[in-house]
C-alpha cells in the first residue's frame, strides 16, 4: 500500500488505484530492470507504439528495438552512465517523441530499475534536450510497412530474400494491402536501390496506348507520331526495376512481347526493325487470380511462369487483425500532421475499428482515417464513423437480428459486389464473377463503392 498526504489523515493508495492514476498519466511511463527487461508500462504506450502493454512487458528493449519500434534507443547509454539522459526519438507509427531515462541506483551504486518517461514532441513549443552523441540512424519501418503480426513478419523475411536476387516476382493480394509497397521494398534492399524504381499501372494506359508508352516508338511509327519518335518507360528504367501493377490487364497481343524483355532482357520499339537492350529487373502485382485467367485464356501461361519465378502473396488486413490498432495510429499521426490537429481516439472507436472486416484493406482503413481527423472534434468517437461501421457486426459476435429481411438482403448483396469489384477492379468482370449483366455490375458498384472510400 501507498500512502499520500490528504489533509490530517492519509489516505492509503492501493495497487489498483496507483494503475488508475499512471494509466491517466498524459506522459508514458516505461520500467526496466537491471537485466534491461520491461517491468512496467502504462497505456500510453498503445498511443506511441500502436502496442498493448501486455504485448512488451516482460520482453527485454533489445528485442524492441532490433524490431524498430522506437529509435535511438537511450538504455544502453543509461546503464553505461548511470546518470539520467534525455533525447529525442521516432517510433515506427511515426510517433515523434521526448524521452528522459533516470536509472534508480541501490547502495552498491548499481542499477535495480530504470523510469523512463515519453512525451509527444508536437506538445512543446520550445526544448532544450541534453544531447548525447546518440546517432540518429534512420531505422525506418520497413518503407511503411506497419505491422506486428508474424504474417507479415515472414512475407518482409521473404520479400528481403528475393531482394537479393534478380529473379522476377509475382506479388499477389487484394486490393489496397500495400502490394506497392512490397514491390518497393525489394528495390530498395536490392543493389538496384540508387537507379529507377518505375512503377507502370498495366489497367490505367488506355490499351492502344500501352505497347508505345512501355517500349517507344520510332519516327512516323504511327499518326501524330514525334518525328524524334519517343523513349519508352522500359529504356528510362534502365539498370533500374520496373513494377508492373494490375499485370492482369496486360492485353494479349502485348504479353509476347512481355515474355521476350524478361527472357531476353530486350524490345522492338513501336515502328522499329531494331533490337534495343536494357537491363531491368520486373516485379509485378495482381489482385487476380493468374492460375484462373491463364485456365480461362486470358493470360498467356509462358508469362504466368516466367513472372512466377518467386512468388509472394500479401495478406489482406482482416487475415492479420492484430495490425489494425498499429495502422490506427500510424494514420493518426500521419493525418494530425497533415491536419494540423492533434485527434485522438476513443477505447469504444477503436473496438469497432479493430472488428471492421475491412473489404477495402489498408487503404480504405487509411480513408477512414483522414476523414475521422478531419470530421471529429477533440476525440474521435463511434459516431465519427461512418454508418457501415458503426452497423456492422463482428462475424465473432452472436447478437439479435437488427435488420429487416430487405435490409439483410442489401448487406449481403453489398459485401459480394465489394469483394468482387475489390478482386477484379472491373464491370465486366464483376458481371461475370457475380452472374449478373454488366449494365447491373456498373449500377450496384457505383451504389457501394463509395464504402471504400468514404
Amino acid at each position: 500500500m501507498a500512502n499520500g498526504w490528504h489533509g490530517d489523515d492519509f489516505l492509503e493508495i492501493n495497487k489498483e488505484t496507483l494503475e488508475k492514476i499512471v494509466n491517466h498519466s498524459s506522459d508514458e511511463i516505461f520500467v526496466l530492470d537491471a537485466d534491461k527487461r520491461i517491468v512496467f508500462v502504462n497505456q500510453k504506450c498503445e498511443e506511441h507504439y500502436g502496442v498493448k502493454p501486455g504485448d512488451v512487458v516482460g520482453k527485454n528493449n533489445a528485442e524492441l528495438v532490433e524490431k524498430g519500434y522506437w529509435t535511438p534507443s537511450l538504455v544502453d547509454i543509461v546503464f553505461e552512465k548511470k546518470q539520467p539522459i534525455t533525447i529525442q526519438q521516432s517510433t515506427f507509427i511515426k510517433s515523434e517523441l521526448i524521452t528522459t531515462a533516470v536509472p534508480i541506483l541501490n547502495r552498491e551504486n548499481d542499477i535495480e530499475l530504470v523510469v523512463c518517461t515519453s512525451q509527444e514532441l508536437q506538445r512543446f513549443k520550445t526544448l532544450e534536450i541534453t544531447s548525447e552523441s546518440i546517432s540518429q540512424q534512420n531505422n525506418e519501418p520497413e518503407h511503411n510497412l506497419i505491422f506486428t503480426s508474424e504474417k507479415m513478419r515472414y512475407l518482409i523475411k521473404q520479400a528481403k530474400k528475393a531482394a537479393a536476387v534478380n529473379s522476377t516476382v509475382l506479388i499477389q493480394g487484394e486490393s489496397g494491402t500495400g502490394k506497392g509497397l512490397i514491390a518497393n521494398l525489394i528495390h530498395q534492399q536490392s543493389h538496384r536501390q540508387n537507379n529507377e524504381f518505375l512503377t507502370i499501372n498495366c489497367a490505367a494506359i488506355p490499351e492502344d496506348l500501352l505497347e508505345s508508352e512501355l517500349f517507344g516508338y520510332t519516327s512516323g511509327a504511327f499518326t501524330g507520331a514525334r518525328n524524334t519518335g519517343k523513349k519508352g518507360l522500359i529504356e528510362s528504367a534502365n539498370h533500374g526495376t520496373v513494377f508492373l501493377d494490375e499485370i492482369g490487364d496486360m492485353p494479349l497481343k502485348l504479353q509476347p512481347k512481355l515474355l521476350q524483355l524478361i527472357q531476353d532482357q530486350e524490345f522492338i520499339p513501336v515502328g522499329g526493325h531494331e533490337t534495343k537492350k536494357v537491363d531491368v529487373r520486373i516485379l509485378a502485382a495482381t489482385n487476380n487470380k493468374l492460375d484462373q485467367l491463364v485456365a480461362e485464356r486470358k493470360f498467356r501461361e509462358d508469362l504466368y511462369y516466367r513472372l512466377n519465378v518467386i512468388e509472394l502473396e500479401v495478406p489482406s488486413l482482416r487475415e492479420r487483425p492484430e495490425d489494425i490498432t498499429p495502422l490506427i495510429h500510424y494514420f493518426l499521426n500521419i493525418f494530425n500532421k497533415k491536419h494540423k490537429g492533434s485527434r485522438l481516439i476513443s477505447n469504444e472507436a477503436m473496438n469497432l475499428l479493430s472488428s471492421y472486416s475491412w473489404p477495402g484493406n489498408i487503404r480504405q482503413l487509411q480513408n477512414i482515417i483522414e476523414r475521422s481527423v478531419i470530421m471529429a472534434e477533440s476525440i474521435i468517437r463511434t459516431e465519427d464513423l461512418p454508418p457501415f461501421i458503426r452497423h456492422h457486426q463482428h462475424p465473432m459476435v452472436q447478437a439479435p437480428v437488427l435488420y429487416h429481411l430487405d435490409q439483410a438482403l442489401e448487406e449481403i448483396e453489398k459485401d459480394m459486389v465489394l469483394r468482387s469489384y475489390q478482386r477484379y477492379t472491373s464491370t465486366r468482370k464483376v458481371a461475370s464473377d457475380l452472374g449478373i449483366s454488366q449494365t447491373r455490375a456498373s449500377k450496384l458498384i457505383n451504389k457501394y463503392k463509395g464504402y471504400l472510400s468514404t
